[in-house]
């Protein structure tokens, strides 16, 4: 991150807490998310903890929401999204930053006009029926009724955002600003009108964006066509045949010798009796099919591009609705029975070539109806991109804005550095209606938001509207009260970060860059651009319903918590790449929840405080200084993570730190001390509770709710949420109490292991004597004995078997622990087993012949199982020498 850090005084170290008032003894025996989220979330909200005061003298810290569209719910890619953001705002208002989220919703025109027709066809209506404003009306009610649902969910998921900010990309205030910059960009040349090929869907009956194309592979037919007789024909291969109808001209590569003696010449177009040319054109791949293609430049982009470079008229076949307008036998049949109908005509006059049926190959499609595009000649409203991308790519070249993962920026780059003209109407009563009005005499007058439109006989506005990403384009200017000056635009502009999945980065991103900077005098509308990927099943595919494996968040919510489903989307965020998540992850992360909540529970039943200072270590045992250390270095590394936006490692340091070091070892260790009483004991409750409260904190920014329940109950503060976020204090570093506490660590962890090799119940206690002088754990009788369940000696003690580890000798007195002969031959098998698989590999590895034929795969399995049984027999072996004598 690039932000500026706080300027107000800061206090030093891992930021303590006041001194608490007496907590409660307990917290209830299971942590139930249902019974604190809601409560929690409404809290935040009415203490105004979200609220963000462009008065104050703390730095800025802005992220606006990508708007998700008013017909939309709350999917996992939301959710992913949204955490991603959330955690970032959470820990930078803790750092004491003026942190605003702002959101909002997008009026997304084709979708949610799509949404009220559907309601309108239920009552056997149209639009038509209504008329426009009828009908625009018809879409507010349902907007306010039945739209916005993101909203309320945003809610359960956690959102940190500033609900007095809300805005509405058809709100007044940011339709303002849609007028503006359209009168700007106008005025200056960089908005106009012409004819050209738009992507046009028939069902939708509008020019949609390059975003709402989704391509497919379909099952069409590939045919050949002799066009002209004797030595002038040619053959032209085509998958759309009942568009030969408007083809004005047959192109060549001109360097093709093939039909260097037809360049220039006219042939017939069969079934039409016109005559067109055959032009030579460098587009054109001679490798590809016959080397020579149809040109219909009204029905396809780059028939249209030759058709101009050849003064070649455009005649148009089809009509809004994809019907044959063309006159003759064709007329008036839809474009796919014309397809049909055209194809045994040509086969019949004997002009059809060869045909390849099913061929397969890529079609597009409209995202919102699914109905094939049609390529269409249109007049339409453009914005000249040409100068607007290339300050919106100089502004990541020389540094001003950062792209993050940075091997994102070639995909930018390629995008911006290549962009054409940009197709800005929508035939639509939903949106944005365009500001021109056109005169009885072919005038044409843009209005700016504060001129009057010409009136009078003969004067209309444009019927058409603005595509959805031109006001979206305007988001992070717009919803801070652009083109007014004022507060919130001053102290909240440029937003410090855009986080937002790689996949719109052409589509949205690069449009905010080009009106960012056009519209606030070349500063850019955030300084980091930090991508992300997409939201797959456990098995890495794309979750759709098609498929079956689409997931409705909120279904995970009500069964594990918000936070659980936060931490694990979260901990799968690794930039720029797509993230698998599956159900058991969920519970995984449940259940850590549940950990820390019987963590701080068993902190504040054994006295756990949260005083104004830790003691200072020569007052702390050994195990104190180590977590204090370790805890000092998780704050560095979670401090690092979060700056490079590497949320799935700030999620497993966090985890691992929380789980295995805290929960599983300190906690652990501190019974002992506790257990003991007296000054180390209040020692050890204050480090136990400063751990937690630090540890809680760091957690916040990504599980927000039980940390909110645990914090405020452990430390009797306001709310974690305006806590202050920890910093590193190297004072606290204590190499030598690690190391310490690594040799304790491995001693215990190999009589676990031994114990569990000989069979013995977690819970079974076993006599044993510790040679301990002059090791690190020399101090630490009384906790090994503890953690392991190892008696002394007593009377009568025979050692049976003999551990030694890390300095440390450990004898133990198994007789009448465990049925020595039962074990013998348990591990006599078990052994006799691991030989046996050793044996088979080795022979195999050795064998020239498998050498030489296996594949390399099978090679390397054989060469681990080998490696495995080695490693057991060892192990084995090692357990049977520990055996009494029997």
């Amino acid at each position: 991150m690039t932000d500026n850090t706080p300027t107000q005084p800061r206090e030093a170290g891992l930021g303590a807490a006041t001194a608490a008032p007496s907590a409660p003894a307990t917290l209830p025996t299971q942590y139930t998310p249902a019974d604190v989220e809601s409560r929690l979330y409404e809290r935040w909200v009415a203490a105004g903890h979200f609220t963000a005061d462009e008065t104050s003298d703390k730095p800025p810290f802005t992220i606006v929401i990508p708007p998700p569209n008013v017909t939309g719910q709350l999917h996992l890619g939301h959710a992913f999204e949204h955490t991603l953001i959330d955690a970032l705002t959470r820990r930078r208002r803790m750092q004491g930053y003026e942190a605003l989220w702002l959101p909002g919703m997008d009026h997304a025109g084709i979708a949610t006009q799509n949404v009220v027709e559907r309601e309108l066809a239920k009552e056997g209506k149209s639009r038509h029926d209504l008329g426009r404003e009828a009908f625009v009306e018809r879409v507010w009610q349902w907007k306010e009724e039945s739209g916005g649902q993101i909203l309320g969910q945003m809610r359960r998921l956690g959102d940190g955002v500033d609900w007095s900010r809300q805005r509405f990309t058809m709100d007044e205030g940011l339709s303002r600003a849609v007028q503006t910059i359209f009168k700007r960009l106008y005025d200056d040349g960089l908005i106009y009108r012409a004819e050209r090929i738009i992507n046009w869907c028939p069902r939708c009956l509008t020019a949609i964006s390059d975003i709402e194309v989704e391509y497919q592979d379909d099952e069409g037919e590939l045919v050949s066509i002799r066009y002209g007789d004797g030595d002038d024909s040619i053959v032209v291969a085509t998958t759309r045949a009942e568009t030969m109808l408007g083809d004005t001209a047959v192109a060549v590569h001109p360097a093709d010798e093939r039909y260097a003696h037809l360049i220039g010449r006219e042939i017939e177009l069969p079934l039409t009796g016109r005559r067109i040319p055959i032009v030579a054109d460098e587009h054109v791949d001679p490798e590809f099919g016959t080397g020579a293609v149809k040109v219909t430049p009204a029905h396809d982009p780059n028939d249209f591009e030759i058709g101009r470079r050849h003064g070649l008229p455009s005649l148009a076949v089809l009509d809004e609705r994809g019907v044959i307008t063309a006159h003759g036998p064709f007329q008036g049949l839809d474009r796919f029975e014309a397809r049909s109908a055209i194809v045994a005509a040509l086969r019949e006059e004997g002009r059809i070539v060869a045909e390849k049926r099913p061929y397969l190959h890529s079609v597009g499609h409209c995202s919102r109806c699914k109905t094939t595009i049609e390529p269409r000649l249109s007049m339409q409203w453009w914005v000249k991109v040409e100068p607007l991308a290339k300050a919106a790519g100089d502004a990541v070249r020389d540094g001003r804005v950062a792209i993050h993962p940075k091997e994102m920026e070639s995909r930018y780059f390629g995008w911006v550095d290549n962009l054409h003209d940009w197709c800005i109407s929508r035939q639509l009563w939903w949106g944005h209606r365009i500001p021109v009005w056109y005169g009885p005499d072919g005038e044409t007058v843009c209005v700016g938001p504060d001129e009057q439109p010409p009136a009078g006989p003969g004067w209309h506005q444009e019927t058409d509207v603005l595509d959805t990403w031109f006001s979206s384009g305007l988001w992070p200017f717009s919803t801070l009260g652009w083109p007014e000056d004022n507060p919130s635009l001053e102290k909240f502009y440029p937003t410090s970060v855009l986080v937002t999945g790689y996949d719109i980065l052409f589509f949205w991103v690069a449009r905010m860059m080009m009106f960012g900077l056009y519209a606030m005098d070349g500063t850019p509308p955030f300084r980091t651009i930090a991508l992300h990927g997409m939201v797959r099943d456990q098995f890495g595919k794309k979750m759709s319903k098609s498929f079956g494996n689409a997931v409705n968040p909120l279904d995970w919510m009500d069964a594990y918590g918000s936070d659980a489903v936060r931490f694990t989307l979260a901990r799968g965020a690794n930039p720029g790449t797509d993230v698998p998540i599956g159900e058991e992850w969920v519970q995984g992360s449940r259940n850590f929840c549940n950990k820390i909540w019987n963590a701080t529970r068993f902190a504040l039943m054994n006295g756990a405080t949260v005083a104004t200072e830790v003691p200072p270590a020569e007052r702390l045992g050994a195990a104190d200084r180590w977590i204090l250390s370790r805890l000092n270095a998780v704050v560095a590394e979670a401090d690092a993570y979060y700056e490079d936006f590497q949320f799935a490692k700030v999620s497993d340091t966090l985890f691992h730190f929380a789980w295995d070091e805290v929960f599983d070892w300190y906690v652990e260790l501190s019974k002992t001390t506790i257990a003991r009483g007296g000054e180390e004991a209040e020692a050890t409750r204050a480090v136990l509770g400063h751990v937690l409260d630090v540890t809680l904190r760091l957690l916040h920014p990504i599980v927000p709710f039980v940390t909110e329940e645990l914090w405020t109950t452990l430390t009797g503060r306001e709310s974690i949420v305006v806590a202050e976020w920890p910093t590193a204090d190297p004072a606290r570093r204590d190499e030598a109490a690690e190391a310490e506490i690594a040799v304790l660590q491995q001693v215990i962890t190999e009589i676990r292991r031994f114990r569990a090799d000989q069979g013995l119940k977690p819970t079974q206690k076993v006599p044993a004597r510790l040679t301990l002088a002059g090791s690190p754990c020399a101090d630490h009788e009384e906790v090994i004995r503890s953690l392991v369940r190892l008696q002394p000696e007593g009377e009568g003690f025979t050692p049976t078997a003999a551990l030694p580890v890390a300095g440390v000798t450990v004898e133990l007195d198994l007789s009448g622990a465990i049925d020595v002969e039962a074990e013998r031959k348990r591990l006599t098998k078990d052994l006799a087993a691991a030989e046996k698989e050793r044996d088979q590999n080795a022979r195999k590895l050795a064998n020239e012949g498998f050498l030489a034929k296996a594949a390399p795969a099978a090679i390397e399995k054989a060469r681990g199982r080998l490696a495995t049984a080695e490693a057991d027999i060892e192990r084995i072996a090692k357990q049977l020498a520990a055996l009494p004598a029997g």
